[in-house]
């Protein structure tokens, strides 16, 4: 079972989320308190025990509601340095370049889309150099025909909330 902050597969197409789970999803994502035991308070608020909720939290993770917990540091307010990146990959070595780019650990999104450029994916780095590198050797790779990076001149939204519940 994946414990909290790993990453979870898929949404099982066979369950479908309550209300109850909802609320649940609602409380996670939007009033998760800061404090030494978070989860009872949580659990307060649904009116259930925090071992319920523990258990209700696990059950969607293993489900692939929940894909990661976990706090959301500003990575250009600590220090580091991120980027777009668009490229067009061909078509029998998309498989192995996806791969390639998912081995580095500063990739946080790697997504295949329709269009000449193909694959799109984010990085963060420690500074300009890593991310150099980084990029440097994806361009390199077998099957990329084209990589385009796309530095954010200005960060107008970096957040996302789910209307789950009513109100």
């Amino acid at each position: 079972m994946n414990g909290f902050g790993e990453m979870a597969g898929d949404v099982d197409s066979g369950s479908e989320l309550d209300e109850f789970d909802r609320q649940v999803l609602h409380l996670l994502q939007r009033e998760f308190p800061v404090s030494a035991r978070p989860y009872l308070e949580l659990a307060a608020k649904l009116g259930i025990s925090e071992t319920e909720l523990l258990g209700r939290v696990r059950l969607l993770f293993g489900q692939g509601y929940i894909r990661r917990l976990g706090a959301s540091i500003n990575g250009n307010q600590v220090g580091y340095t991120s980027i777009l990146v668009a490229l067009k990959v061909t078509a029998e070595r998309i498989a192995d370049v996806a791969r390639l780019v998912n081995d580095f650990a500063g990739v946080t999104h790697n997504y295949l889309r329709e269009g000449d450029y193909n694959m799109w994916f984010t990085a963060i780095a420690a500074n300009k150099a890593d991310l150099n590198a980084l990029l440097q050797t994806v361009a390199a790779a077998d099957g990329v025909k084209k990589l385009v990076p796309l530095p954010a001149k200005r960060v107008f939204k970096v957040n996302v909330r789910f209307p789950l519940i009513a109100g």
